[in-house]
Formats: C-alpha cells, sequence, structure tokens
C-alpha cells in the first residue's frame, strides 16, 4: 500500500523524519524515500529499493548526505518517490499513496494534449504514477486546484503529500478518506503522517485527523486549512482487519482493540452454533491474526497458546519474493513449532484473513506433521470475493486468484457469481458448500468466516462510512 511521513520544524527534521518513517514499514516493502528542504542547499531527494533490508539499513546514513528543517518520506510497494518536480507552481517533492486506475488514459491524453508533453519512462515503459499525479496538478495555476483536479481525474485513490520550495507542506487527503492523513503538533513544528503513533512516539501530540478531501497547509506555527472536507467517505476496513499496525487508531478506533472485539463477535457466533466442543487451544496465524485470536479466546474460555513461532529475525516481512514457490518455502522456514502445544492437540486458528490460499495447505499439512489431532479454521473477515480497485496492496490480486472465486468457479461455474452474497453467507447452502470444498481441500476438521456485519460492528462506526468492496462488491 504505502505509508508517509513529512516534519516541519524549527530545527533539523531528518531525524524524526527517518524514525517517522520507519515506523510506516509496515506498509510497504518495495521502495522508499526521503526528500529535505533546506534554506541553503533547496530540496534535496534519495531514493532506495527495501525489497530485501530494512528502511533503516538503506537510509542510515542520510544525516550526513542531507539536512533540512523541513522533509517528507514515504514507503512505497511500486513506484520510486518522493519525486522532485520543477513546474510553473515552483520547485517541489511529491509522493502519493493510493492507485491510478486509469493511468493509461490519462498519459494519452496529457501527452496529446500538452505542447511538448512527456513523461520519464521506467524499464518496460511503464510511467511513474507519482509523476502523473504531478503532471495532473501542473495543469493548474495553484496548488489546491491541481489537487482537487487530479483527484477528480484519477480513477482509484490519490492521498497526496507536497513539500514545496518554502520548506512548508501541502497534505491532502484523498477525496473519499480511504486511507488517513493525521496532522501532530510540537512545541518546535508540525508533522503529517499516515499512522498517528509514529508521531506519537517523537513527542508530538494529535492535531487533528483530516476529513475526505480535505487540503491543509503546515508550518512550523501553523496548521492551516486550504480545502475543506467533504462529506462522503469511504475509509478502508481492511486496514483493521489487516495493514493497520496494531498501535495505530483510524477515524478515534485503534487497530488492537477492534480485532480482540471482532474475535469475541466470532466466538459468539461459534458458542452459539455449538461450534467448538473439543477444542484445546485458540491460536492466531501470527501476526495479524493474533489478536482476533486473543477476542476469540476470551470470550469463549478456551486457552490461547502459540502453537508456533514466527522467526523475525531472520525473515522480515520486507522479505516478499516474487515467485510463488519462493514464498511459500519462505512462510514454511519462518514458522517453528511449539510441539508440546500441537501435538495430539485439536487446535482452532484464527487469521486475519484467507485471500489466496496459496498457503494454507502448507500451514495445516506443517500443524499435522507436527502431531495435531485437528485443525479448524476461522478466518476474522468475510470470503474476499473483489480484487481491490483502490488501494494499491503489495502483491495485485485479480478476482480469479481469490480462494473463494475459484471454489465457485469450480462449483457454478460463471452462474455461480450470481450468487455471491449467499456463498458469502455460512447459513445458506450455497455457503455451507463454499466452506465445506475449502475444509476438504486444505483438510480444516471446520472452517467459519467472519460475517461482514460482525466486521462492521467491530470497527464500530457509521456502516456507510466504510469501504467493504472486496467483501460484497459495493463502492
Amino acid at each position: 500500500m504505502g505509508g508517509y511521513f513529512g516534519v516541519v520544524s524549527k530545527r533539523d527534521a531528518l531525524s524524526d523524519v527517518f524514525f517517522g518513517t520507519d515506523y510506516h514499514s509496515h506498509l510497504g516493502t518495495r521502495r522508499a524515500g526521503i526528500a529535505a528542504y533546506d534554506e541553503s542547499i533547496g530540496l534535496q531527494r534519495e531514493i532506495h529499493n527495501i525489497s530485501n533490508s530494512p528502511f533503516r539499513t538503506k537510509f542510515d546514513h542520510v544525516f550526513e548526505d542531507m539536512k533540512g528543517t523541513s522533509a517528507i518520506g514515504c514507503i512505497s510497494d511500486y513506484d520510486p518517490q518522493p519525486l522532485l518536480i520543477r513546474s510553473k507552481l515552483g520547485t517541489y517533492a511529491i509522493c502519493f499513496v493510493g492507485i491510478v486506475q486509469n493511468a493509461a488514459e490519462l498519459i494519452d491524453r496529457y501527452l496529446n494534449t500538452s505542447c511538448g508533453g512527456h513523461f520519464d519512462a521506467m524499464t518496460g515503459g511503464n510511467v511513474n504514477n507519482t509523476e502523473l499525479v504531478a503532471a495532473l496538478i501542473n495543469q493548474k495555476d495553484n496548488f489546491v486546484d491541481g489537487i482537487r483536479f487530479a483527484q477528480d481525474e484519477i480513477e482509484g485513490t490519490a492521498s497526496i503529500i507536497i513539500l514545496k520550495d518554502d520548506g512548508k507542506i501541502i497534505a491532502a487527503r484523498d477525496r473519499l478518506g480511504r486511507i488517513p492523513v493525521q496532522i501532530g503538533r510540537r512545541e518546535d513544528g508540525h508533522c503529517v503522517a499516515f499512522d498517528s503513533f509514529a508521531y506519537q512516539k517523537l513527542d508530538y501530540e494529535d492535531e487533528r485527523e483530516l476529513g475526505p478531501a480535505e487540503i491543509v497547509e503546515i508550518s512550523t506555527d501553523y496548521c492551516r486549512q486550504l480545502a475543506p472536507p467533504g462529506k462522503e467517505m469511504r475509509i478502508c476496513s481492511f486496514l483493521w482487519s489487516y495493514y493497520g499496525f496494531p498501535t495505530s487508531t483510524y477515524e478515534g478506533v485503534n487497530v488492537e482493540v477492534m480485532r480482540y472485539r471482532n474475535g469475541e463477535i466470532m466466538a459468539q457466533n461459534d458458542n452459539a452454533a455449538e461450534n467448538v466442543d473439543g477444542i484445546d487451544y485458540i491460536v492466531g496465524v501470527p501476526d495479524s491474526g493474533t489478536p482476533h485470536a486473543i477476542g476469540y479466546a476470551n470470550e469463549s474460555r478456551i486457552p490461547f497458546a502459540r502453537a508456533f513461532i514466527k522467526y523475525t529475525p531472520t525473515w522480515a516481512r520486507s522479505f516478499t519474493p516474487t515467485s510463488q514457490e519462493v514464498r511459500s518455502k519462505v512462510a514454511k522456514m519462518k514458522q517453528i513449532p511449539v510441539r508440546e502445544l500441537i501435538k495430539d492437540k485439536n487446535l482452532l486458528f484464527v487469521d486475519d484473513s484467507i485471500v489466496r490460499g496459496t498457503q494454507l495447505k502448507e500451514t495445516v499439512d506443517f500443524l499435522y506433521d507436527n502431531g495435531a489431532k485437528a485443525v479448524h479454521m476461522r478466518s476474522a473477515c468475510p470470503p474476499i470475493m473483489y480484487g481491490c480497485k483502490y488501494l494499491n496492496f503489495s502483491r495485485a490480486t485479480g478476482d480469479m486468484e481469490l480462494i473463494a472465486r475459484r471454489i465457485i468457479m469450480e462449483l457454478e461455474g460463471e452462474e455461480g457469481f450470481e450468487h455471491i452474497e449467499e456463498y458469502s453467507d455460512g447459513t445458506t447452502e450455497r455457503g455451507k458448500a463454499l466452506r465445506k470444498t475449502i475444509c476438504d481441500r486444505f483438510h480444516f476438521s471446520s472452517l467459519e468466516f467472519q460475517s461482514l456485519e460482525g466486521v462492521i460492528e467491530a470497527i464500530g462506526i457509521d456502516p456507510c462510512k466504510l469501504c467493504t468492496y472486496c467483501w460484497n462488491g459495493k463502492e
């Protein structure tokens, strides 16, 4: 997906941006960059590939190479950024988080209508979408109009952070607020972040969270609104289910607390259906499945256990091979069993989600190989039926890559896609068939998914403000 962190300060900002950006590493695994502004030097920029190494190891020299009282940093799953742009609006650094679904159309239109228009082509002829966003902004005579224009033209999502050549930062939340933009303050300046805990650890206090489509300018002394928020919001529900770090809070709802509550609701549903007889331990699939499992265990009064541990010192999350075969091998190498908690035990596992199902069989086989008597599986969200078209996750997922979609195709062909709501519901005949087929394929003793109503209840904000597209296809 990607994350960002920016600071405008009365003192050097590099240290805060270094640590603040590093705290967003859970949101991206491929590229990272920092741009800084110093009155005597101007704008500076550095970008690195972080595919197989943590952010901090690639940027630990930045304090010798760069300086400035204003800076922005970005973790990106795709395009290298921030970029330095020189235009009629001045020279500025820009980074954006989101996705541009209609990039090809916009590029063609820009090339055909702008005198001498061109883009810097990357390997394969692709265009950096951050450059495309900047090109759209530059069509207007000021940043506010340009950002509004870009967000209106883009099919997808664009949250934008700009570091200007006067040292001030402009921050714009995407048009429907699918991802957060949060402002912090300290006596020596202001900051902007995707995740507020990143600046809280640096002794900034919460100023406020921007509303959908809101644009602000921050300096050392103020956070000034340049454009008011819109009335509609569709923040991504999957932030709470999976992508958000446990200490993150979005729209006033903490991720860890939501996950406990979500697990409790799942346990209540299982208790009502009498689905948990004979379970020895509740186990979370680490890491993001663990808090859902803790909530489940607390409510069910069945002991929580860590039946296997993820070996993060060697296999950090930033290591994400492109080959599925290698990804599966890495997933296996991460898992270290606690055999005393597995052998001859009936285990109920809670995972944050079941997306492709590519690693499920390896995980279950791993447990049975270590002596498990039975493995039950619970997904902390509904069956994922639609690949996201609003955010750029680390590995884009087409609809037919999704395990639920593939099972529906096998059971009923394309006709089944007319009955997705039934397949999502475990009380219907189609829903039972979906679950049984997955159980048979992966040797689960039982399988259930959290309901959409359960996820919404666990988040606890107005359902009309939540994006649930990946589960029900509703925009």
